[in-house]
């Protein structure tokens, strides 16, 4: 139960948390000005979903496999995964964001490194995950220039998917 429990909760509380975060992604994402790069933001949920479920089979592979230290790296980029949402859609502080994304991926780096001697498997099903969450901070550096960005007060609300997640 406990092995259920690390796996399972601290990813549904990120992926809950977050999207309560980021109920305004999509009308954030619209807006900006983005770079060539930037996926649709259709392409969001699917990732988030496939990301999320490696990020929960690692986590049920680390009780009694991995170090303390290991799993405490599991917990707080989860932690992170959960506040980055929080930052960029409720707050609309994309330097606050960026700030929470590059302790993410350094988590992230730092979890990986920790559990590739324990756990190569857990460690390979992370791998994804840290690319995922690089390129989400190249995305959000980009689009963090106040500048470069629509004046909010004249951008009309739209629908459409919600980025769940770092990448948004």
């Amino acid at each position: 139960m406990r092995r259920w429990v690390f796996a399972v909760g601290p990813v549904v509380v990120a992926a809950g948390v977050g999207g309560v975060g980021a109920r305004r992604a999509p009308q954030t994402y619209r807006r900006l000005r983005k770079p060539r790069w930037a996926p649709p933001a259709a392409v969001f949920g699917p990732v988030w979903s496939a990301l999320y479920a490696g990020i929960a089979v690692a986590g049920w592979r680390l009780p009694g496999r991995a170090s303390r230290w290991a799993r405490s790296l599991h917990l707080a980029q989860l932690a992170l995964n959960t506040a980055w949402p929080i930052a960029f859609f409720a707050r609309g502080d994309k330097r606050a964001a960026l700030v929470i994304i590059v302790l993410l991926d350094a988590a992230t780096a730092a979890e990986v490194l920790a559990v590739r001697d324990e756990d190569r498997f857990a460690a390979s099903l992370l791998l994804p995950y840290l690319g995922w969450s690089v390129f989400a901070t190249a995305l959000n550096a980009a689009v963090s220039d106040p500048g470069k960005q629509p004046d909010a007060s004249r951008a009309v609300p739209s629908g459409g998917p919600r980025p769940p997640s770092p990448a948004g």
